[in-house]
């Protein structure tokens, strides 16, 4: 088995506190998280805020896409009732260097702006390149971080082919495979150790599969319950 396998919170701690807020991200620092997992989007003022969907009504008092509120605005809306939503520099406070922060490039146009306010914490707040590791299912983002710096570690998010993954990866010198867990094999697995790539697995929640995972070999669990890996 794999000691030294890494525990990344999903949005937070989102087993125990509304995802992608303050309050769930001091929750996975609570549990001593390796990593905080967390989703961006640009707001219509172009700010960058921590959240998954791609609209409001989920999750908020609030409706209709996330891209067409201003940060004003989508900070008079509420998560689960109470919470509020945050931007990328505030979660980044927070952590303030005290584990990895994954951001997943989640929403268009992500890419460059999540590039200025990495510059921007490396150059003027004590951060390291190795804080942080950006993933996305959307490829062109990826690449855009590829071309704006090739230091930012980066991460192929996949819900299909690992070895479709592997050879992207190889293009913009990626870091990590993050595969979801169904995809996960100890055959692939070993073929990505072997090309130089850290396999990060999303989102495994009970102990079963977060057992068979250290079992193939991964390199990270971003989990919803990160107190379990």
């Amino acid at each position: 088995m794999k000691s030294n396998c890494l525990a990344f919170g999903h949005r937070g701690a989102r087993a125990y506190v509304a995802e992608n807020t303050l309050e769930s991200i001091q929750k996975a620092l609570d549990l001593n998280v390796d990593g905080i997992e967390i989703d961006v989007h640009c707001c219509a003022s172009g700010e960058l805020v921590v959240f998954h969907d791609f609209t409001l009504d989920r999750i908020t008092n609030g409706e209709g896409e996330l891209s067409k509120y201003t940060l004003s605005e989508l900070k008079a809306l509420h998560v689960n009732g109470h919470y509020l939503i945050p931007t990328l520099d505030e979660v980044l406070n927070l952590i303030d260097k005290k584990c990895i922060l994954n951001i997943e490039l989640k929403g268009k146009f992500t890419a460059e702006a999540t590039c200025k306010t990495i510059q921007n914490y490396i150059n003027n707040h004590g951060w390291d390149y190795s804080g942080f590791l950006l993933s996305s299912f959307r490829f062109s983002e990826l690449e855009n971080v590829f071309k704006i710096d090739k230091n930012i570690p980066l991460g192929v998010l996949i819900d299909a082919d690992m070895i479709d993954a592997i050879d992207f990866a190889e293009t913009i010198k990626a870091k990590a495979i993050h595969p979801g867990y169904t995809l996960v094999t100890r055959d692939n697995i070993n073929l990505a150790h072997s090309k130089g790539y850290a396999v990060n697995v999303w989102t495994v929640n009970d102990n079963a599969t977060i057992k068979r995972m250290k079992d193939y070999g991964v390199d990270a669990i971003i989990s919803d319950n990160p107190d379990r890996v």
